[in-house]
């Protein structure tokens, strides 16, 4: 990625996340982020960094009248006009030179142990999309990766800056093959009475290893909506950091994760309520099979001044074998005292009873299993108001579900 464009700030602050990349290293389990994921185990500090070239497109059909953009190893392969309402441009353009240098890297908090100083030190492309209007076409975004020779690691970088009142949908999807690393970052800035809609779907290869930032931070007024569902990589993690700057801000986020195999699949999420009135809202539900381990990390903070907050977190957790596991730590840090606060976590196994339903109706216990599992995850799919997103996260669960872990390395 070329910075002389930008000036000197753009090098500088590579430059400063070079540093602190360097500093801080891979995190490992001594960080109490970190504590249930070994990343350093999986030698991805080794992988070679994926070059430029972003190479033939992938055959992945996109939504239909979507603003579609495509990247192949970090590298954008497809970059779309933009339209009413919407501005598209590379980072490194000079369309929106100015808001990327407002933006950029403010939403994600400089000492994290996210990965997001690798990223801003490594990325070599991005993309910058500013929201004027209401956008009636979703967005999409496909990040794919693509190792045929060895192993590769590639750093995307998109900066999402939704100005006053403005309004738009954006669909994320991570898929890929071979053996890769992929430390995407993702950053949403909400300007006062702006909303988003945010669909992020990972269903990386088994070869994979997935970690995946996202940022956002809220004016007053502004809503988040974000739907994430988690079924492929060997590793996967996404990390999410939201912060309700302004009076009246919403955020929810439900997450679905099925894992299988030896899959280990985290997320972790810290949100920061920092003015009156805020509402965040997290249901997470996931389905862990055969030697899988799924994590769930939920960290609230209230800070003083931020009355009348309303903040809910909750965990599920169906396991499906003697052998899966599941981690589970929701916080809450409160400072103010006019607050509505509460979390919880759940584990167990699908229910005998409802099982034994469906079977003394004639079903067979693979498919009544599969009914019941489906039924488990069925309100994150009623979150999703595109049929075209919710189908498509659906096709990721049936084949997640009828995939045969014996067939997947170890």
């Amino acid at each position: 990625m070329t910075t002389a464009q930008h000036g000197p700030w753009l090098r500088d602050l590579r430059r400063a996340a070079e540093t602190r990349a360097q500093a801080q290293g891979l995190p490992s389990r001594r960080d109490e982020a970190w504590k249930y994921t070994d990343l350093a185990a999986l030698g991805v500090a080794g992988f070679p960094v994926a070059g430029p070239d972003a190479g033939e497109m992938p055959a992945v059909p996109g939504l239909a009248n979507a603003v579609r953009i495509v990247l192949v190893n970090g590298a954008l392969a497809h970059l779309p006009e933009g339209i009413a309402g919407l501005a598209v441009d590379r980072l490194d353009g000079q369309g929106q030179a100015g808001v990327v240098q407002a933006h950029l890297g403010r939403a994600i908090p400089g000492d994290s142990k996210s990965l997001a100083a690798m990223n801003g030190a490594l990325f070599t492309d991005g993309v910058v999309l500013r929201v004027t209007g209401v956008v009636a076409q979703p967005i999409e975004i496909l990040s794919y990766g693509r190792a045929v020779d060895g192993a590769l690691a590639f750093h995307p970088r998109c900066l999402v800056v939704v100005e006053e009142n403005a309004q738009a949908t954006l669909f994320e999807r991570h898929l890929g093959q071979g053996r890769t690393f992929s430390n995407s970052v993702v950053e949403v800035s909400l300007a006062e009475g702006a909303s988003l809609t945010h669909y992020v779907l990972q269903d990386e290869g088994p070869d994979a290893v997935h970690v995946g930032t996202l940022g956002v931070s809220l004016a007053a007024g502004a809503v988040y909506a974000g739907v994430l569902a988690q079924t492929g990589a060997r590793l996967a993690r996404r990390e999410v950091h939201t912060a309700l700057c302004g009076e009246d801000a919403s955020f929810s986020l439900d997450g679905a994760y099925l894992g299988r195999g030896r899959q280990h699949i985290d997320n972790t999420t810290f949100v920061t309520h920092a003015a009156p009135g805020g509402a965040s809202r997290q249901v997470f539900k996931g389905v862990l099979d055969d030697h899988a381990r799924g994590v769930f990390q939920g960290s609230v903070l209230v800070e003083r001044g931020a009355q009348r907050t309303n903040a809910h977190q909750l965990s599920k957790s169906l396991l499906l074998s003697a052998h899966a596991e599941m981690d589970g730590k929701p916080e809450l840090e409160i400072y103010a005292d006019d607050v509505k606060c509460g979390h919880g976590c759940t584990v167990g196994d699908i229910d005998e009873d409802a099982l034994f339903y469906l079977r003394a109706r004639g079903i067979g216990e693979a498919e009544a299993r599969r009914l019941l599992i489906e039924a488990f995850l069925v309100d994150v799919l009623d979150r999703i108001d595109l049929p075209a997103v919710a189908d498509t996260f659906s096709a990721a669960f049936v084949a997640h579900l009828a995939r045969d872990p014996s067939q997947e390395k170890d």
